[in-house]
């Protein structure tokens, strides 16, 4: 145990709501707004993240002096591994063959978004050993609850090691990410592309202006609850489709909208006579634009494309962020100037046995990973005089 604070400092809350907004956001900061106040609780008020979904919350903080908050974490007891996007369901599987019970397990992240960022928060005055004493705690609430495990998915390169020193099993995985180079314009950042990839993403583009299409962006007051409706149908939509889960009810996004309010950026496509033809929903950060959810016609070709990722690169040009983080899945993100990033996990697991077992497999799994990043990296789009 650190010296200085102890696991036992720690208090565990059932609800968001039962901490002050600006306490947990002096420890989650401004950068990453998923680990922000306003959008964990859009997600329990919502009630997208709730008991009765298999989110119990259950997030750590530890109380300073002066009446805040020194450090926290978004912590959930669950009753299954959906919504994760780090997938478990082998072990639950093997573990529950053997006579086991892998549920409930703890999971410290933010519920139905596989977005990297802090997940031990510590307000830049606490103690150094704050985000240990957190990793700590929830080996304590493992304990405490009966969980099989406890999961903390895309978090930092720093808190891996923090987790790792603390017994967690250290896992990668891998995202799709497009970097600023300082461009002036998207034809600067096209300038850096070989010729052929160039003249394939104008081609696209031109494909779905020629379609009638218009692309505005709108943010903060600009969006009204008929937005949300449009929106919605098309996410369903989406996720019909895909044959996934609409983990997200309708109110979640009026809460987003009302809570996070000029952090939230549509992509709003529509046909020559105005109608809706597709929509992208981001949320800006300090640095980043974050492409989260998508829906529109899939008669319209490119228009995924253009909506996702063309206009997200405009907009962090225009307004000087970094980077624009496109998710998981989907190499063609890589002719797109999006590239492959590795992204971190970290898994505690209770039983030896089991430990073992999922250990050895992450030894192998992550050199799978190591080959295919790099072999990903050799699909860059950009010349060569220009690769980044």
């Amino acid at each position: 145990m650190p010296e200085g604070q102890n696991a036992a400092a720690v208090t565990v809350l059932s609800s968001i709501l039962d901490v002050e907004p600006e306490h947990w956001d002096a420890c989650a900061g401004t950068g990453n707004p998923f680990v922000s106040h306003a959008f964990l609780a859009a997600l329990e008020t919502s009630g997208s993240a709730a008991a009765e979904t298999g989110w119990l919350p259950r997030h750590l903080v530890i109380p300073s002096a002066d009446g805040g908050l020194a450090g926290c974490a978004p912590m959930y007891l669950k009753s299954h591994s959906y919504g994760e996007y780090v997938f478990d369901w082998g072990w639950a599987e093997a573990y529950e063959r053997a006579g086991g019970r892998y549920y409930p397990k703890l999971q410290l992240a933010v519920p139905f978004t596989p977005v990297p960022g802090p997940r031990l928060l510590a307000r830049p005055d606490a103690p150094a050993d704050t985000a240990a004493v957190l990793a700590a705690a929830t080996l304590r609430l493992a304990e405490k609850t009966g969980a099989s495990s406890v999961h903390v998915t895309f978090n930092t390169p720093d808190e891996q090691r923090i987790l790792t020193s603390a017994g967690y099993l250290p896992r990668i995985g891998r995202q799709y990410h497009w970097t600023n180079r300082g461009y002036g314009s998207f034809d600067n950042f096209l300038a850096d592309l070989s010729a052929r990839k160039r003249k394939a993403i104008r081609r696209e583009r031109a494909a779905v202006t020629a379609e009638g299409i218009t692309v505005r962006v709108l943010t903060g007051a600009e969006i009204d609850e008929s937005h949300w409706d449009s929106f919605y149908r098309f996410y369903l939509d989406t996720v019909d489709r895909k044959w996934a889960h609409a983990y997200l009810n309708r109110r979640f996004f009026s809460e987003l909208g009302t809570r996070l309010g000029d952090r939230v950026v549509l992509m709003w496509a529509q046909s020559a006579v105005g109608e809706p033809v597709g929509v992208a929903l981001n949320l800006v950060g300090g640095d980043a634009l974050y492409g989260r959810y998508w829906g529109g016609s899939t008669e319209v070709k490119y228009l995924h494309f253009e909506v996702c990722y063309y206009r997200a690169i405009e907009y962090a040009i225009a307004h000087g962020l970094s980077r624009v983080e496109a998710g998981a899945q989907g190499e063609h993100k890589i002719q797109r100037g999006y590239l492959p990033i590795a992204t971190y996990s970290a898994h505690w697991i209770a039983d030896r046995r089991l430990r073992d077992a999922v250990a050895a497999f992450l030894t192998r799994e992550r050199a799978s990973v190591d080959r295919e990043l790099a072999q990903l990296a050799t699909w860059t789009p950009f010349r060569d005089d220009a690769r980044p």
